[in-house]
């Protein structure tokens, strides 16, 4: 007997979902522990419920639905990703990954059967990191490289409460130990591209072979303070050091190849006032690779061209390195079953690495890790036009459904 999965039910699901949040333009707006995203958890556990699953909930407020396999002593595996969005999200940026997972287990429960090992769908908080940073900071922290305490005492972006009182404000704090996400046997996550080439070769299924390495670091550049009228032969402009700061990441990228990535996305100077010329400015960059060599590479680059800038325009520049993860190579044989059920589909699939951070890449660096792509129009994410064909979302469940049932230890 082979299991049917519904590629309508997923398609529907996912409409269902982007109600919870839903703005007149078609935007998604579930910040992270807000109430919509409170409300989208309800409506994930009441369908995972109704489909034979068990909710635990850790002490971050991530949610592990399982479907309970032949052999409960066998470590489950897993498909997850994240329901939380943007503020001017999409529709399947995050939730398509939960909502994949969640149709192999009504699948499943519909035909009345079990694979041999549970299988877990999960819905981790904060992937987003809009309203807490970092990014994927509950995965981080459960897989053992961000400190728990200090993520639950990080304000929002609006200073108005913590990653902890939210947690309890909405509810979702629960007790289970982040930890215990760390004896998973395997770990799969489907996501939308975020990017065209998919959809530019007409490919349905993209194989994730790794992600980028990836730094973010904070860049202070001390000038002096002084008249916009003063003479320019005098001046210590810490925003002109600052955009040759910015200029360098750029050149520092355009040198990998292809391989790297670099960009300044925030800049704020001090002092902020019109007849000031700016004797502090701070700025957030964040460089990628696809390798840890070429990361490092271009932290080395970075670190000598600012040194460079400081000593020929006498004013300090100091890097602080906030964050990042390593770049993570994905399991050949995870990755080779999601080929191998694209193939038993007739799909046509390709291989392609991530720059963008997903789960995905902090679970990678400890449980064996697959990861899967599906088109979506124009590579356009983060943002109220987001979409996806049904065509591709039903391709995406024909490649990974048989590959989680595989790696569960098949049907009991």
């Amino acid at each position: 007997m082979t299991i049917t999965f519904s590629p309508d039910r997923l398609w529907d699901s996912l409409h269902e979902m982007a109600r919870i949040g839903a703005r007149p333009d078609g935007e998604v707006d579930r910040l992270a522990l807000t109430e919509t995203d409170g409300k989208a958890r309800m409506l994930l556990r009441d369908w995972a419920q109704s489909a034979g699953c068990t909710l635990e909930v850790d002490r971050l407020g991530s949610m592990f639905l399982t479907y309970p396999g032949a052999d409960a002593t066998l470590p489950a595996v897993a498909v997850g990703s994240h329901l939380d969005t943007v503020p001017t999200g999409g529709k399947y940026d995050g939730a398509y990954g939960v909502l994949i997972g969640l149709e192999v287990v009504r699948a499943l429960h519909n035909a009345g059967r079990r694979t041999r090992a549970p299988i877990c769908v999960v819905n981790w908080t904060n992937e987003e990191g809009a309203r807490f940073a970092p990014p994927m900071a509950a995965s981080e922290a459960a897989m053992g490289f961000a400190d728990e305490a200090r993520l639950l005492a990080t304000p929002d972006r609006f200073g108005q409460t913590s990653f902890g009182a939210a947690l309890d404000a909405c509810g979702w704090r629960g007790t289970r130990d982040p930890a215990e996400a760390r004896r998973f046997a395997a770990y799969f996550e489907a996501h939308i591209e975020q990017g065209p080439v998919l959809e530019r070769e007409d490919v349905p299924v993209g194989i994730v072979t790794h992600g980028y390495g990836v730094t973010y670091c904070t860049i202070t550049v001390q000038g002096r303070d002084g008249h916009i009228g003063g003479s320019m032969e005098d001046r210590r402009d810490a925003l002109l050091g600052a955009a040759e700061v910015i200029l360098a990441l750029e050149r520092i990228a355009l040198g990998t190849a292809g391989r790297g990535l670099a960009s300044a996305t925030r800049l704020a100077l001090e002092p902020d006032a019109r007849g000031n010329i700016p004797s502090r400015v701070v700025l957030v960059a964040s460089l990628r690779n696809i390798e840890q060599a070429g990361l490092d590479g271009m932290c080395a680059a970075l670190a000598a061209t600012c040194a460079e800038i400081a000593a020929r325009r006498d004013m300090p520049i100091t890097i602080e390195t906030v964050s990042g993860y390593p770049s993570v190579r994905f399991d050949a044989v995870l990755l080779e079953r999601l080929r191998a059920g694209a193939r038993a589909a007739g799909l046509a699939y390709r291989d392609l690495p991530t720059p963008i951070g997903h789960d995905a890449l902090h679970v990678g660096r400890v449980v064996p890790s697959a990861m899967m792509f599906i088109p979506c129009h124009g590579g356009l994410s983060h943002n109220p036009a987001e979409s996806i064909a049904p065509a591709w979302s039903a391709a995406g469940l024909a490649a990974l459904g048989p590959a989680v049932i595989e790696t569960a230890g098949g049907l009991a």
